[in-house]
């Protein structure tokens, strides 16, 4: 006798894909670089060498989103921290030169050691190495390919200092003048204007030079 019972629907049938079955799709995705160098060398050193350059993203993007990031000042040139730096030990001669009678300078005795680093950078943790692009502070003696030693912790520059100043999400290195409207970034080449800051702009000063490293100017 065939079986005439209408089949249920609550009842569990067979074939299909079942709801909720297999493996969840994430918003992972995967990327593939090349690294040569000194920089290759660093990498391979770490065992989980995906997991290291995924942390340094991540360290990269938080810094970013606080506003600390070394990175964001590409528009002027490379910054480093100076807590990257390692001390370099170097002997000082306290003694005058003159343009006359030649003096030894020869002697260790005569010299004492000195930290390079503490000296051109007494607040470390707040302090930047910023290579230098451009030329609008020529006539201040800063070109491209300078070393500024920007320290954050001064954020008051005096007219006669140069200040690595934020406007509106751009980072320019310029003279800073108090006006009664706002501010004037002031270069030190006349090829360039000077820049009128007023209240509808975004603007904050980064930092103070206080060192320029450069070679002898030929």
């Amino acid at each position: 006798m065939q079986d005439q019972t209408p089949s249920s629907p609550l009842l569990p049938t067979r074939g299909g894909r079942r709801q909720g079955a297999g493996r969840p799709k994430g918003d992972s995705q995967l990327f593939a670089f090349r690294a040569g160098g000194e920089l290759a060398q660093y990498i391979n050193m770490h065992d989980n060498k995906s997991q290291f350059v995924v942390n340094c993203i991540e360290t990269v993007r938080r810094q970013e989103a606080s506003g600390d990031d070394a990175a964001a000042l590409r528009s002027v040139g490379r910054a480093i921290p100076a807590t990257r730096l390692s001390s370099v030990h170097l002997p000082l001669f306290d003694v005058r030169v003159v343009a006359g009678f030649p003096i030894p300078l020869d002697s260790d005795e005569a010299a004492q050691r000195i930290d390079l680093l503490k000296m051109l950078c007494p607040n470390p943790e707040a302090t930047y190495l910023i290579r230098v692009e451009g030329e609008s502070m020529r006539d201040a003696d800063i070109h491209t390919g300078d070393i500024l030693v920007v320290d954050k912790s001064n954020r008051q520059p005096t007219p006669r200092q140069v200040a690595m100043c934020e406007l509106d999400g751009e980072y320019t290195v310029k003279y800073v003048e108090k006006t009664s409207e706002g501010f004037r970034l002031i270069p030190a080449n006349t090829d360039y204007p000077a820049i009128e800051v007023g209240p509808g702009n975004r603007f904050s000063v980064w930092g103070v030079v206080t060192y320029v490293i450069h070679s002898p100017r030929h």
